[in-house]
């Protein structure tokens, strides 16, 4: 496998651990980069761009090679990304944590939601992980039509007295919430006030001039065990995703069909639950900016911000994804569901492999994006073994 790119000395066990990834766990295409107290140490890329790339007889790429620009759609890990819209308003003074959701968007308070609070939004405790009518996909890209559709859905729960993934309709309470404080979808929010200013490639709606930097995403199979990782889930997990009335199996089907993640018009849409584009460095170089300077741009997030972002809010068992999770404000926290690199690390992975997360103690920051999706949902077995290789690289 020809890897490009560079680590600095004593990192060279992510390297390691990256060709690994290609040789043992069916990796097609990827990237991984870390920063360490502001300074790119890790940044390297390997495989096809996209996921269906295979090679002639001769070795021949028919197909193009992954570059050090190379993006891919990050699932999940985008709810990292659009929380820290909502940090930053509040950081601004523009949004209240405890102020209650209908107090910036009154129509949200239909069906006795009136005691959600934004701070239950950001931690998976607003009791609205299901839509009772699902959103079609032409329905889902409209960027209107997720925030009627939630304010019209009544609770499960009640609010702040249990947690559970809200998969999809996390995305649409953070967007409206942005769009009445701001007057903009967190999309055009995230690319104006984040990416921008730290010079972070990722973006929620792939812009038109981006486009060919994308590969195509698609399913691969990671071998069970070979991540050290639990080969075969739980038998509650599997009848959740199974029983089309759970919880877990609704949360998902929020959006049914689900879209093609290749379409281009999923792509340009701003959902951002589900379909941040990033690339690796572009991750990487967000965390890192949440928790410092780089590169001469802003530090995003205040000591206070910080602490609240990665302070517990939510624990135990999660009535969606029927694991045990944690979550503070927008960001899953260090633990068996979602290991990062210590216990102060928060972040975000995405479903099927993708992951982002900072650790302050050690000033480290993470991401990993590839084009090959396994069926894991919050710890995927590659992105776990440049995590582990990470972490021995580090003086003890």
């Amino acid at each position: 496998m020809d890897v490009n790119g560079t680590v600095a000395e004593g990192f060279e066990p992510v390297r390691e651990a990256f060709v690994r990834n290609f040789e043992v766990l069916g990796e097609r295409g990827a990237a991984v980069a870390v920063y360490r107290d502001g300074h790119r140490v890790v940044d390297l890329w390997a495989g096809t761009k996209d996921v269906d790339g295979t090679k002639d007889v001769d070795g021949t790429a028919d197909s193009a090679p992954w570059e050090r620009g190379t993006a891919q759609i990050v699932r999940s890990a985008t709810k990292g990304v659009a929380a820290a819209a909502l940090l930053l308003l509040h950081q601004r003074g523009l949004l209240d944590l405890d102020a209650p959701v209908g107090e910036y968007w009154p129509e949200f308070k239909a069906v006795g939601k009136e005691r959600v609070l934004v701070r239950h939004v950001l931690s998976h405790r607003a009791g609205l992980p299901v839509l009772d009518r699902p959103l079609t996909p032409e329905e889902a890209l409209d960027p209107l039509r997720g925030a009627e559709a939630v304010a019209r859905q009544a609770l499960v729960w009640e609010p702040g007295t249990d947690h559970g993934y809200h998969a999809l309709t996390y995305g649409w309470l953070l967007d409206e919430l942005v769009r009445r404080v701001t007057g903009r979808g967190v999309g055009d929010w995230i690319a104006e006030e984040i990416a921008g200013p730290v010079g972070a490639d990722l973006w929620v709606g792939l812009p038109a001039a981006e486009a060919g930097r994308v590969g195509r995403s698609g399913r691969v199979e990671v071998p069970g065990n070979a991540g050290g990782l639990r080969s075969r889930p739980k038998r509650s997990v599997t009848e959740a995703y199974d029983d089309p009335a759970s919880l877990t199996r609704r949360a998902f089907a929020a959006i049914t069909p689900f879209p093609d993640q290749n379409d281009p018009a999923y792509r340009a849409a701003s959902l951002p639950a589900t379909n941040g584009i990033a690339t690796a460095e572009g991750l990487a170089r967000f965390y890192a900016s949440l928790v410092g300077e780089v590169g001469g741009g802003p530090r995003l997030f205040t000591p206070g911000t910080l602490a609240a972002a990665r302070a517990e809010e939510s624990a135990g068992p999660d009535r969606v994804l029927v694991i045990n999770t944690r979550f503070g404000l927008g960001y899953m926290l260090h633990g068996s569901a979602s290991p990062f690199l210590d216990a102060g690390s928060f972040g975000h992975p995405g479903r099927g492999g993708s992951l982002g997360f900072a650790d302050p103690e050690s000033g480290i920051a993470f991401g990993y994006v590839t084009n090959g999706f396994s069926k894991t949902v919050t710890a995927d077995a590659r992105a776990q073994a440049l995590v582990r290789a990470l972490r021995a690289a580090l003086p003890a």
